[in-house]
């Protein structure tokens, strides 16, 4: 019987868990749909810094679709 009783503790856990992550994924979506409706309205420049050398990158994120243009979802 202590077995059975473990074993719904540990699905008990792992529904917590993944509710946990189910959370997170809905927020970096959150973030990562933000991020494209802003590279679709205007340029998004992006800068990193190497540890190393201090070297910096630039990465533009642009859109080749025009604000205004209709488009229609895909299914």
């Amino acid at each position: 019987m202590a077995d059975k009783k473990g074993t719904t503790m540990d699905q008990e856990q792992l529904k917590k868990r993944l509710e946990m992550l189910d959370k997170r994924l809905d927020n970096i979506d959150s973030v990562v749909t933000a991020l494209v409706e802003r590279v679709m309205r205007q340029p998004v420049t992006i800068e990193v810094t190497c540890p190393k050398c201090n070297s910096v990158v630039q990465a533009l994120l642009t859109s080749s679709i025009k604000s205004g243009s209709k488009t229609q979802a895909a299914h």
